[in-house]
């Protein structure tokens, strides 16, 4: 039987850090809350949680400090800031920390599970060739997409992606011009491979491709019965 994910969530408003807590647990995650800053390394060194989720503006001792210490010695543990601050300096600072990913507040609960999903499936090194966590945007033929505002840009025109949708084009992003298995996407992005998830990764690849049209030299091809291909 594969083991419960363990999560290491650090917020000190203690009203959305039961609510987080709640929601994780009902998704099947083992949650190792605390609010105190201060005891944060000493749970995350005694408990060695999976993931970390760790608020940035924090009395004492900030998620930035927490993660700095921690990278010292673990370059693998996937962490994910929560933040109130928008400025692109703040987001720069996060991953500078060592921060796989940044999720500004407030946020809907369904982007941070996907979001929590994606990390433990991809296991990835910060400096990971393919990982895209560390930058804002990429170029796909003529378009730039824009990772942290999950928007599509084409000569001027921006096109407003769904979470899911920019999840699922970033993954194909990650793995462009090979061959990605469907059975380890449907897992990556939805964490099983059911059918009513296989269904849902059909739609979201038909919504994807008709995002990316405009460039006829961007194909996003489906190898019938192995996956997909994102060619740019």
């Amino acid at each position: 039987m594969k083991p419960t994910p363990k999560i290491l969530l650090v917020e000190d408003e203690e009203a959305l850090g039961l609510i987080i807590k709640d929601s994780l647990v009902h998704k099947g995650f083992e949650v190792l809350y605390t609010s105190d800053a201060s005891l944060a390394y000493h749970v995350y060194e005694k408990e060695k949680p999976d993931l970390m989720v760790l608020d940035v503006m924090l009395p004492k001792v900030s998620g930035l400090q927490i993660a700095e210490k921690i990278r010292i010695h673990d370059q693998q543990t996937p962490i994910l800031f929560l933040t109130a601050r928008t400025m692109p300096s703040d987001v720069l600072n996060g991953y500078q920390a060592g921060g796989n990913d940044y999720l500004k507040k407030p946020f809907d609960m369904q982007e941070l599970i996907v979001r929590i999903k994606v990390l433990l499936n991809q296991n990835r090194l910060l400096t990971d060739e393919n990982n895209i966590q560390n930058v804002t945007f990429v170029t796909i033929g003529d378009y730039s997409f824009d990772i942290m505002r999950n928007q599509l840009l084409y000569k001027g025109i921006v096109k407003k992606l769904t979470a899911r949708e920019g999840e699922v084009l970033k993954v194909l992003y990650q793995h462009r011009n090979r061959l990605l298995n469907r059975k380890d996407f449907l897992i990556q992005i939805w964490g099983d491979d059911d059918f009513f998830s296989s269904r849902s990764l059909d739609v979201y690849i038909t919504k994807i491709r008709r995002h990316l049209k405009q460039d006829s030299m961007v194909q996003l091809i489906n190898h019938r019965g192995f996956g997909y291909k994102l060619v740019c």
